[in-house]
């Protein structure tokens, strides 16, 4: 009777205390919010692990960019913004680099959500300040998201097309309420949103390019500038955010410039004259040939290979598919026959990468192997709508030898076109019947690209295809790339460990039809539409991986483009004046977090 008791009595003390908890149960507040699970730093940090937080501030920097530039207005479709200007904005929260996605209060001291997520609130920071010293307020976060949806770079109205509404519902706090399907990672892209100040912009035409230094909220601002040539970032001596956990040990550079240069040989060699501190070599052959130097040898100049865990996305030749030739997948398909990467790699790239096999490529992300599971389940409610390879054989870009001879893949092509109604007439490949020639451009920014496209150009000839090799200068590759003014480009689409909303700019039927998004391939497909929005509402990480395979999967059958390459680690080529913490970020260079080395940087002089 006495243990009975005892258990009645356990029982209902559970019960009360489940049912208190139960009443007590609201939205959660906190200082950061992680896309799933906990976050890793928890609300009494110091700062991030991958910092030195003594790291010690001073000192100039000289970067390098490539072309030209003729805004400071980075929010908007018109112009071309100078590098370096997101040092100048700030959001409500921002991410830490060891971390598939969280984001940390930044303009916000903390941020609060219902288990549902169907709304976020942030609390503004009192001591946020423009650079102007006026206060950050949640009318500038209102107006911040009004603006960037009607009027602002077409990218934002669809990572943002979910967030209806914005009210002040306290001191410093501001709401967002959302519409739409359960979509876990709104509240934190909605952090992710540039906040910019009303007040600056009340006199001014927000859809206009300007070369007006802008007000930002950020740890640096334009000392000064040379249109399209240089721009000079100082770190501001009043930053109201200096001292935050989430700042320590980062923004170290008391002033940064960069120098544009319209050549990236030129710009390679005034890393070697020391006219540039620092430069990302994204050439294999360079990296391999471009750097016996006495510098080098000396450890002056510093030549160094670090690897990361970055999702590496898509590189490709990029078709066009809004041009009828394209539009059928066997055509498509039969093209990439034409570009032999094994060769390439060889003769080009001193086999220094690898071919890519997936849209989220170095991630777990990545489709492989034949589809199971939830990704199964998923797939098969389209069976019939997606290709048929989707279920019965992993992708994988056609592969040859390394000779240079590519017959048997030419003969794979030939078959491929001949089935889709293209034979050849007198030398040309040709739409039977239409009378059609097989002829289209590829559009180059970078002359350094032509050594890779030619060769690919004179396969596609043996196919019978007459293909133009064009490279322009940026403006107007960015005016063709914004339009969709291409048949053929080079481009990539870059990963992260948690896709959302950015998925809609990159392969939605919306995004298709408007201009500036980055749905190059001009992809208008119901079903990628729909698994778009099941990765945006996928309730867990297990299941976003399974949605994401399925994506990547009809993706890659459908042959929207072919497949590049990728290296899983950054090559850098710095003077030895910088010092950087013993932990490297995973997900990014870190660069934010080095530092001018005062002893090093005087043996260099004393050296040079």
């Amino acid at each position: 009777m006495r243990k009975w008791l005892l258990l009645t009595l356990a029982f209902g003390v559970l019960t009360q205390v489940a049912s208190v908890r139960l009443l007590a149960a609201g939205p959660r507040r906190a200082h950061a919010i992680a896309m799933h699970g906990e976050a890793k730093y928890e609300a009494d940090y110091a700062h991030f692990d991958y910092v030195n937080p003594a790291a010690p501030k001073g000192g100039s920097i000289v970067l390098g960019a490539f072309g030209s530039y003729d805004t400071f207005h980075p929010f908007v479709l018109k112009g071309r913004p100078a590098d370096g200007l997101g040092r100048m904005f700030e959001t409500m929260t921002t991410n830490s680099q060891d971390e598939a996605f969280t984001e940390y209060g930044l303009l916000a001291e903390s941020i609060a959500w219902p288990e549902d997520r169907s709304w976020v609130t942030f609390t503004l920071r009192p001591e946020a300040r423009w650079h102007d010293g006026v206060p950050v307020t949640v009318d500038d976060v209102i107006w911040s998201l009004e603006i960037l949806k009607t009027k602002g770079h077409p990218f934002y109205r669809n990572y943002y097309a979910n967030l209806a509404s914005a009210e002040e519902v306290g001191e410093r706090q501001v709401k967002i309420t959302f519409s739409g399907d359960p979509n876990a990672e709104l509240p934190l892209i909605t952090g992710q949103m540039p906040i910019l100040p009303k007040h600056y912009w009340a006199d001014k035409d927000f859809e206009e390019a300007t070369l007006d230094p802008p007000v930002g909220s950020g740890p640096y601002r334009i000392a000064k500038y040379d249109a399209g040539r240089a721009v000079t970032y100082e770190l501001d001596p009043n930053y109201w955010g200096r001292d935050l956990p989430i700042n320590t040990g980062q923004y170290n550079f008391a002033e940064i410039r960069y120098d544009y240069y319209r050549d990236l040989a030129i710009w390679r060699e005034a890393l070697k004259g020391g006219d540039v501190d620092f430069f990302r070599e994204n050439t294999a052959k360079d990296w391999a040939t471009a750097y016996d130097l006495p510098a080098v040898q000396q450890g002056r100049l510093i030549k160094e290979l670090i690897p990361n865990e970055v999702p590496q996305g898509m590189q490709s030749f990029v078709f066009n598919t809004r041009r009828e030739i394209f539009a059928d997948r066997r055509v498509r398909e039969a093209l990439g026959y034409a570009f032999d990467f094994e060769a390439t790699n060889a003769e080009i790239f001193y086999d220094s990468y690898t071919r890519t096999r997936s849209y989220f490529a170095n991630s777990e992300l990545a489709s492989s192997g034949l589809p199971a599971g939830e990704e199964l389940a998923i797939l098969e409610e389209y069976r019939g709508r997606i290709p048929d390879e989707v279920f019965t054989a992993e992708f994988a870009p056609p592969v040859t030898d390394g000779s240079g001879n590519i017959r048997s893949g030419l003969r794979a092509a030939f078959a491929l076109l001949k089935e889709a109604g293209w034979g050849v007439v007198d030398g040309t490949l040709t739409d039977v019947a239409t009378g059609v020639a097989m002829e289209f451009e590829i559009l180059l920014v970078n002359p350094g690209f032509e050594r890779v496209v030619l060769p690919y150009k004179e396969n596609l000839a043996q196919l019978g295809v007459t293909a133009t090799v064009r490279t322009v200068d940026t403006a107007q590759y960015q005016n063709r790339m914004d339009e969709f003014d291409f048949d053929m480009v080079v481009a990539s689409w870059g990963q992260s460990l948690s896709p959302g909303n950015e998925q809609r700019d990159f392969w939605t039927s919306e995004a298709a039809a408007t201009s500036g998004t980055r749905n190059y391939a001009g992809i208008s497909d119901a079903v990628v539409d729909e698994l778009v929005d099941l990765i945006i509402s996928a309730p867990g990480r297990e299941s976003l991986i399974a949605r994401t395979h399925a994506l990547d999967r009809v993706l890659l059958w459908s042959h929207y483009v072919v497949p590049n390459w990728y290296l899983s680690a950054y090559r850098v080529v710095y003077w030895a004046k910088f010092g950087a913490p013993e932990i490297r970020p995973k997900y990014d260079l870190g660069f934010e977090t080095w530092w001018i080395d005062a002893d090093k940087a005087a043996a260099l002089s004393t050296d040079g």
